[in-house]
């Protein structure tokens, strides 16, 4: 800008020199030459823009294709549906289905076994939820490099194997034929196989654990980045201040670490009813059904179990606005409580 003004002032004076004729003429051209730099910036801001909306294309392509375009799903909850009939062709019932939930008393305590089970494992997950931030830290304070990168290589693998393989790995360890109890066999501490799978016993604790098990590790990964973005002066501070290795940890790992941990919270309770339905589909049997089929496994049942494709979807649908409920709620309090949305 500076520059720009000398120029000026530059020209105006050489053509006052010159005669004081072209003044007008050389304080006009100045402003044509800031007027086309100003157009040339603002086209090649337009150009920017538009290479980054074309960068984010593919992924608003694919939003739209995997999570917006299966809402016409929906349609299916208000029509007697029936397959291979085709749609067009099926009677239109309207909030038959609706209705049927709330007012089939068999179906209403099927559907309240099911909540209690969603939100039991839902709230387990939030209670434990804090494990991955306290074994990130942990295994942040591990001075040898090589044992740390093994530890945190054995914790996060688990993540990448499906809930197929680890009932499998449950089956040979467990199973009433499996490594422990021949193992507790062979050493006469019982008498008889413990049933681990094939009971109802502690089904929600046993589900809570094997759900640590495979994602603890992976969790921890976050905030073991946070850790490493935490400004090493913070901690020099505290060491002036004479604070110890475990005193630097409760005030400056973890404080620093409490924004990422109550995002991670507030989404955990949008997502109350979202269970997933992997893990309980390959756990479930005759023995356990009634307190591991969470909402996601009973929808699932519902549909494809029962080949009743219009009530599944009119519970999905609930699910979903119930969901979408839950997120809205969570943004205004986190916005409320922490000044920031969440979303």
């Amino acid at each position: 800008m500076v520059h720009t003004r000398r120029k000026v002032v530059g020209v105006v004076a050489q053509a006052l020199e010159d005669g004081g004729s072209d003044v007008a003429l050389a304080i006009s051209e100045t402003s044509r030459q800031r007027r086309r730099r100003k157009s040339g910036r603002q086209a090649g801001s337009k150009s920017h823009a538009i290479r980054l909306w074309l960068l984010i294309l593919p992924f608003v392509i694919l939003a739209v294709l995997f999570c917006y375009l299966p809402l016409f799903g929906w349609v299916y909850a208000f029509f007697d549906y029936q397959p291979p009939i085709p749609l067009s062709e099926s009677e239109f019932v309207g909030l038959q289905w609706f209705k049927m939930m709330v007012q089939n008393p068999a179906q209403l305590q099927t559907i309240g076994q099911v909540l209690m089970n969603t939100f039991a494992m839902s709230g387990l997950n939030i209670l434990t939820s804090f494990f991955p931030l306290i074994f990130a830290i942990a295994l942040n304070e591990i001075r040898a490099k090589w044992f740390k990168n093994l530890v945190q290589t054995l914790t996060t693998l688990p993540n990448f194997i499906s809930w197929v393989l680890v009932y499998a790995v449950a089956f040979a360890m467990f199973s009433s034929t499996g490594m422990v109890n021949e193992l507790l066999q062979n050493m006469n501490v019982i008498s008889e196989p413990i049933k681990f799978l094939d009971s109802d016993s502690l089904t929600w604790l046993k589900m809570l654990l094997w759900g640590i098990w495979k994602g603890l590790g992976w969790g921890s990964i976050l905030y073991l980045a946070g850790i490493s973005g935490i400004d090493q002066e913070l901690y020099e501070a505290a060491q002036v201040d004479g604070a110890n290795r475990f005193q630097q940890i409760i005030h400056v790992t973890v404080p620093q670490l409490m924004p990422t941990y109550f995002v991670l919270l507030m989404l955990s309770v949008s997502n109350f009813l979202n269970n997933g339905m992997d893990q309980y589909f390959v756990f479930q049997n005759a023995f356990n059904m009634q307190h591991i089929q969470v909402l996601d496994l009973y929808v699932y049942n519902v549909g494809m179990g029962n080949n009743s494709l219009s009530l599944a979807t009119a519970i999905s649908m609930l699910k979903s606005l119930v969901s979408v409920g839950l997120l809205v709620v969570v943004n205004w309090m986190s916005k409320r409580t922490r000044g920031e949305s969440i979303v």
